[in-house]
């Protein structure tokens, strides 16, 4: 099973943000014991990055854990297609757009995102990791 993970689920990991903690993490376990493959956008990667360092204040502690977290995910590429493609959606949020463009081109079976609504347009379902999770034990 492939699925999105949204930029909001790994920084709920990275940064260990509560309630939503153990729910995201277990996707990061599910993916690392090979029961799932997961990928993130080439987008969410640099958001990341910039976030974990505004937040941590320390760049050369955040290249461990980004190198740590491409090897769990893999990483779809954002090209001019995946622009034009999620330009060409005109949603409200273009950061969304280009997600679900990127979803859509590596053929992902659900996105997961603690922001169900900001893609309400999908086509792709999306989960939030606590709905994912119980759906995923019920039926994997």
């Amino acid at each position: 099973m492939k699925i999105f993970v949204d930029t909001n689920v790994v920084l709920d990991v990275l940064l260990k943000q509560e309630p939503f903690y153990k729910d995201s993490f277990e996707i990061f376990r599910l993916a690392d014991e090979e029961r799932l493959s997961g990928c993130l956008s080439s987008a969410s990667i640099t958001d990341i990055f910039y976030l974990l360092r505004k937040k941590l204040h320390n760049a050369a502690g955040i290249y461990p854990i980004m190198d740590d977290l491409i090897s769990l995910f893999s990483v779809a590429a954002v090209s001019d297609i995946t622009i034009s493609s999620a330009l060409s959606l005109r949603w409200k949020d273009f950061e969304d757009a280009v997600q679900f463009t990127a979803a859509k081109e590596n053929n992902v079976e659900y996105i997961i995102t603690r922001n169900k609504v900001d893609f309400e347009n999908s086509d792709i379902p999306c989960m939030s990791p606590a709905d994912f999770i119980a759906f995923f034990k019920h039926h994997c």
